[in-house]
């Protein structure tokens, strides 16, 4: 009997030499464009600066010319260390990217560890945007298969994610479909991510991605020595999805793979913070908007939404950057302040401001049955306020903008890019990697930044 990860390593393999539609293609540079934008920030701040000197003997020499770029350091590293590190950045401000349906951010632990496995093995731009289309189809559909009781427990960007850097990493390595299949089961059991790791203020969350590249690689690297795996590891009756959710369905994992692809229908943040407040962000805004609310005039709220929200972000008070993201109530109240939730919101003189703080304890959340029916793929909010002159003013917020039915386009992505990017290593850096990432195609290296300064330390708030 032919196993799942026997199927999709099939699929693998045949989906490196195929012919991709030009929209796959350009979804997977929009991907790979935003994962840039969110490792930038990332690099100049815990855990990836701490991380770098902890894993200081996995560095190369000063100048040396081979191995993986270590970005928060500038320097060269082993294929495990620098996707470790790299994918962690990567998740560190709360800007990557989301596969909506499975709750998931799979950019971080996939491309961190494509991008390694690229850079240390000399593969071009072609091979690295197919790595990153595999790694994004076989790892999203893992995560639809187990959703949503997966979500009770586990973080998917750190369990999912093991499983997108292992087949990442195997197409790099040009793995045939045994050693592929047998680098998805080992990375079955590598895989973790506590929820109640980000439940309080912890460097944890982003290491989750970090350790999913770097288990992903390891599983790959080690398959394709001959390591093998237990094939039936996602389906057994000891195995992944018993484990690991409540009725996994692996009916519809294979469907359309190859043919339809979920990389296209990627969510790329809009606010940097986490990602089930910005419906309520965009019901604000459209509030502040379209009947000129202002802060001095809101006297009470209800922000309606569904439950997993309210678990994950429903935090009153707020004293530090990683408080800030996870606080619906503070990133709302930030908005209706300042008309945005972006990177200097989190700055500490933006955590204190008394305008913010005042208006925290008037918004209160509770469960939308409507919301929360249509979670996970829809990601609404319902917010219904009560102005100090007696107004009543509502605002349905359907989805998110960012979202597959409400995306950015390639203008606003390049301006997100440049937002995150030029603080930290310059306009005409940010330009230049900006045009590269845009034209990547076969026969372009994937060097990126090689040989730049360090980054500008401008973000270390």
């Amino acid at each position: 009997m032919t196993q799942i990860v026997e199927r999709m390593a099939e699929y693998a393999v045949a989906e490196r030499s195929q012919r991709l539609a030009e929209p796959v293609w350009h979804y997977a540079r929009r991907a790979l464009i935003d994962w840039f934008a969110s490792l930038l920030p990332g690099t100049v701040s815990p855990p990836a600066t701490l991380l770098a000197e902890a894993l200081a003997e996995e560095m190369r020499p000063e100048g040396a010319p081979r191995g993986a770029i270590v970005y928060a350091n500038g320097r060269r590293a082993g294929l495990r260390a620098a996707a470790l590190i790299n994918a962690a950045a990567a998740h560190t401000v709360e800007f990557d990217d989301i596969f909506r349906d499975a709750i998931y951010h799979p950019g971080s632990p996939v491309i961190g560890a494509a991008l390694a496995a690229a850079q240390a093995h000399d593969a071009d731009g072609e091979a690295l945007l197919r790595a990153i289309v595999i790694g994004y189809e076989i790892s999203t559909r893992i995560g639809l298969a187990v959703m949503p009781s997966h979500y009770c427990f586990w973080h998917t960007t750190g369990t999912i994610g093991t499983f997108g850097a292992a087949a990442a990493v195997a197409s790099i390595l040009k793995l045939e479909a045994g050693p592929f299949a047998h680098a998805l089961a080992t990375a079955a059991t590598f895989a973790a991510g506590l929820q109640q790791a980000f439940r309080s203020d912890a460097m944890s969350k982003p290491l989750h991605p970090g350790h999913a590249a770097e288990a992903g690689a390891l599983a790959a690297l080690a398959a394709g020595r001959g390591v093998t795996g237990a094939l039936d590891v996602l389906d057994g009756p000891a195995g992944f999805g018993a484990a690991m959710s409540k009725g996994a369905d692996w009916r519809a994992v294979l469907e359309g793979l190859g043919k339809r692809y979920n990389i296209t229908v990627m969510t790329f943040k809009n606010h940097g913070c986490c990602g089930h407040i910005f419906a309520a962000i965009d019901a604000m805004l459209a509030l502040k908007a379209e009947r000129g609310l202002t802060a001095e005039q809101l006297a009470r709220a209800r922000i309606g939404t569904y439950r997993v929200a309210i678990d994950v972000t429903d935090r009153p008070r707020v004293a530090t950057p990683f408080e800030g993201r996870f606080s619906t109530q503070f990133c709302v109240a930030s908005a209706l302040v300042h008309g945005s939730v972006r990177l200097d919101a989190f700055r500490p003189e933006r955590l204190a401001d008394p305008r913010v703080q005042a208006l925290m304890p008037r918004l209160a959340m509770a469960v939308d049955p409507e919301c929360d029916a249509a979670f996970p793929r829809r990601r609404s909010a319902m917010i219904e306020i009560e102005t100090t002159d007696g107004r009543r003013l509502r605002h349905f917020q359907a989805t998110r903008k960012g979202d597959p039915d409400a995306p950015l386009s390639d203008a606003e992505l390049d301006a997100k890019f440049l937002e995150l990017a030029i603080p930290v290593i310059g306009r005409p850096n940010g330009a230049s990697l900006l045009a590269s990432l845009r034209s990547l195609g076969r026969g372009a290296p994937v060097d990126f930044l090689a040989g730049t300064a360090r980054p500008i330390l401008a973000l270390t708030g």
